[in-house]
């Protein structure tokens, strides 16, 4: 590793290595020099530095070195310029984004994973890597929540769910560990109003993005985010983030089917909207209050189904409850008592704040009829026209842009399932059996078959007691009697009959308390003790989470201390080595330097030490005396000054009008010559000889065009021969390639088998070297006609003798057989002659 005791000596080498092509230790050189400790001290040089390093960074996607430089440098601007480290930050999200962008594939975006795009994962992995620098840090809260937008955006942007929920994550994390880490320094404080706002903004655009992904959950734990950011500090928001607020609630309690929950928001939004938009019409008020009171009349009219448990009862209580402090907002919620939301609450409410006063004629009436009037016969037919009129109304406010737009037809189903209850209910008190034709007939605006569904659903929460009987073609309201309560529900006749018994053996006791009288507070303090096991079990989870992070934030600490003390230590050793040489150096330049030349160069420096002083003191005379002048000069040119600008005022006001007048005359001629132009161009197109002029061009045009047509044609088809022909020779050139590397190789193997056989084990005959030459020759003569004289030097190299049957005397053994007899050995023959034109043509290399 280098030391450079001067920054730019170290981007100087960088540039070098860069310019040879050597980025990755340009890198390098300067990830040590950010990493030493001379870098810890901030100077202007530094700001440069950085600059190249992430652009390094981002060229070469090394992520972690990116992350090492800016903690190194935010560490440096602490306390001295953290603006120069919010620009850094800001141009190394600057390049990753527009590398992201310069490869923006959207076929490849539809994948998952992002390994197989990785300028996208690398450009989310620098989001990444920025948030948890510039979280829970004051000075930074405001690039902190940059950043966050930006990565909110790229997820909006390219569809990427799995990332939006990491990146949710990361933020909750952060916010947690900023309250838990009070005594931390440079903690953002939330009660001050800006940095509360970026977190507010911050938290509000999460919501959007995810509502607008269709992220259902994760919006809900947005709003539950905001709620609890609100809860932290003990303040409302703003009214107009209040209407984004209450706007997505409506979105995710309709998604998931809480209508209940999503008319509560409703209500809220339009308490909202009239106390402090002053620009509501009497229009965009009537659609609201219609919309509100539609969600409420959508709500279903019974609530948790029949025979539930304790246990679901405290869920579901516990479940209202929070849903009703998120709803209403309440930063310090209650947590026993209060009011229950209910459906008929909310009816109450709206009738008694004068919301459904507001509303449209239609809904006035459809509430009535649904609510108040009993027509079992006409009630079908009484309530299809209003369900039409409603599915009509909608549209865009007017006067609230943050609103989107209002869609009442959306309730039209549910409130088709409410009128058929309504009707099922209605026709039960008054009938005890009725054809499923005619009970078909009352429900106009749905088939039987959904019909029958909602007729399911009424009888499982007990709000009508009635059974289908297809093979009669009956209806049968009212108490059924033993064919249906005791098969629906034995457990209750059961406990009934067990009642009796015990009024009979205990006549005077006449309450369960008597016979158990500890029953009920048994059961309330297993109760108790349930919840209580309950908080102590997420209690415990919470502690070994934090004992968890605590582990690994004291892990991560003992590593970067173990690794500065390294650092810091090789640095010592690395400046001791180049203090001792440079030492050594000095000692032996004084041992070779005169004594007399030291002392006329300590003579020579103290002249000069002395002749800058006097300098220097002449130098500030000089300028107290210019300083007096340059005052008096400008004390007696003022007033010349002011006269002078006076009298160039007058000169140019006289110009601008004389140019006036110029720019009068000039376009009025430039008009009269408009004019003159156009009545020479207008007799010249009435003309006769017009048409045929332009024929004519139209002609020559065309044959010019043909000519080129014709000339590009031959010309690609010259250049297709061409082509083709070179194709041909290539093909040719590798066949004799192949051909030649083949027998070289068989008379390799040959050549072996001799050398292990020996010339004591071989019976035939002993054939010379030339013989060896001329077989060569003759074998390899189309190799030779291509210029292949590997053969040659085989053959003079390799000393051992050729025996009858290896190479000439047993044609079945000889290089290639008889693969002469083919057409393509013949080709090869007849191009063994002297060389063609075509054969020296391809031979050269």
């Amino acid at each position: 590793m280098a030391i450079f005791f001067n920054p730019e000596n170290a981007l100087k080498r960088a540039e070098e290595l860069i310019k040879v092509g050597q980025k990755q230790d340009a890198l390098q050189v300067l990830h040590d020099l950010i990493t030493s400790r001379s870098f810890r001290s901030w100077q202007k040089p530094h700001e440069k530095i950085m600059f190249r390093y992430v652009e390094l960074c981002v060229d070469l996607k090394m992520g972690r070195f990116a992350k090492d430089g800016l903690i190194q440098y935010r560490n440096s601007c602490q306390q001295v310029n953290l603006t120069s480290f919010e620009e850094v930050t800001k141009k190394l999200l600057r390049l990753a984004t527009e590398k992201a962008e310069q490869t923006l594939d959207k076929e490849t975006l539809d994948v998952d994973d992002l390994e197989v795009t990785p300028w996208f994962k690398f450009l989310w992995e620098t989001y990444r890597t920025v948030l948890e620098i510039l979280r829970n840090n004051s000075k930074l809260q405001a690039l902190y929540a940059i950043t966050a937008h930006k990565a909110l955006q790229f997820c909006k942007q390219y569809k990427r769910p799995t990332e939006f929920r990491r990146l949710c994550e990361t933020m909750r994390n952060n916010l947690a560990n900023l309250e838990k880490y009070r005594d931390q320094r440079d903690r953002p404080d939330l009660t001050e109003p800006e940095t509360l706002q970026l977190y507010l903004d911050t938290r509000f655009g999460q919501l959007k993005v995810a509502t607008e992904l269709g992220l259902w959950q994760e919006a809900f734990r947005s709003v539950e985010d905001i709620y609890g950011l609100m809860c932290m500090v003990k303040k409302t928001p703003k009214s107009s983030l209040l209407v984004v607020y209450y706007s997505k609630l409506t979105e995710i309690f309709w998604t998931s089917s809480s209508h209940l929950f999503h008319a509560y928001a409703w209500l809220k939004l339009f308490r909202l909207q009239k106390s402090f938009n002053k620009n509501l019409s009497q229009k965009d008020l009537q659609l609201l209050a219609s919309s509100v009171v539609l969600a409420a009349l959508s709500v279903p009219p019974f609530g948790q189904a029949h025979g539930a448990s304790r246990l679901e009862f405290e869920i579901e209580k516990g479940r209202n409850l929070r849903m009703a402090n998120i709803i209403g907002f309440n930063l310090e919620p209650k947590l026993e008592g209060g009011d229950t939301l209910s459906r008929e609450s909310l009816l109450q409410e709206l009738v008694s704040s004068g919301v459904l006063s507001c509303a449209t004629q239609e809904v006035k009436d459809l509430y009535h009829q649904l609510e108040h009037e009993f027509q079992p016969l006409d009630f079908g037919s009484n309530t299809k026209p209003l369900l039409d009129r409603i599915s009509k109304l909608g549209g865009k406010l007017s006067a609230a842009p943050s609103l989107p737009e209002v869609h009442p037809s959306q309730y039209v189903p549910s409130l088709e399932k409410l009128a058929t209850l309504r009707l099922l209910q209605h026709v039960s008190k008054m009938y005890q059996t009725m054809k499923i034709e005619f009970l078909a007939q009352l429900v106009p605006f749905l088939d039987f078959s959904d019909v029958e569904k909602i007729l399911v659903d009424a009888v499982k929460h007990n709000f009508v007691a009635m059974k289908v009987d297809h093979v009669k073609g009956f209806v049968t309201f009212g108490n059924l009697g033993i064919e249906s309560d005791e098969l629906r529900d034995p457990l209750t006749i059961f406990a009934e009959t067990m009642n009796k018994v015990r009024a009979m053996l205990f006549p005077a006791s006449s309450k369960l308390g008597d016979v158990a009288p500890n029953l009920e507070e048994t059961v309330e303090k297993e109760h108790k003790r349930l919840l209580a096991r309950q908080s102590i079990i997420d209690k415990r989870k919470e502690e070994q989470e934090r004992q968890q992070l605590e582990m690994e934030h004291e892990e991560e600490m003992r590593k970067l201390n173990l690794r500065m003390q390294t650092e810091v230590a090789e640095q010592k050793r690395l400046a001791s080595e180049v203090e001792e040489r440079r030492r050594q150096r000095i000692l032996r330049e004084i041992e070779v330097r005169e004594l007399e030349k030291a002392q006329a160069l300590l003579k020579n420096t103290e002249r000069r030490r002395i002749n800058g002083e006097e300098r220097e003191r002449n130098l500030l005379k000089l300028a107290k005396t210019m300083d007096y002048l340059e005052r008096a000069k400008r004390e007696e040119s003022t007033p010349l000054i002011e006269a002078a600008y006076q009298q160039r005022l007058v000169e140019e006001e006289e110009s601008h009008e004389r140019e006036q007048q110029c720019e009068v005359e000039l376009r009025r001629e430039r008009h009269e010559s408009n004019l003159k132009e156009k009545r020479r161009v207008t007799s010249m197109l009435s003309s006769e000889s017009f048409g045929v002029n332009m024929e004519i061009f139209q002609n020559r045009v065309i044959r010019l065009r043909e000519a080129e047509f014709e000339r590009q044609k031959r010309e690609k088809e010259e250049h297709l021969q061409a082509r083709k022909q070179e194709r041909d020779v290539k093909r040719k050139r590798i066949y004799y390639s192949k051909c030649e590397e083949e027998i070289i190789r068989k008379l390799q193997e040959e050549e072996e088998a001799r050398k292990q056989r020996g010339p004591s084990q071989s019976s035939a005959k002993y054939i010379p070297k030339f013989r060896l030459s001329q077989a060569t020759e003759v074998s390899g003569s189309a190799d030779y006609q291509w210029g292949s004289r590997r053969l040659q030097h085989i053959g003079r190299d390799n000393a051992a003798p050729l025996v009858e049957g290896d190479q000439c005397g047993n044609g079945s053994e000889r290089p290639g057989g008889d693969s002469w007899r083919s057409e393509e050995g013949r080709y090869s023959f007849r191009c063994s002659g002297p060389r063609s034109s075509f054969s020296s043509r391809t031979s050269q290399p």
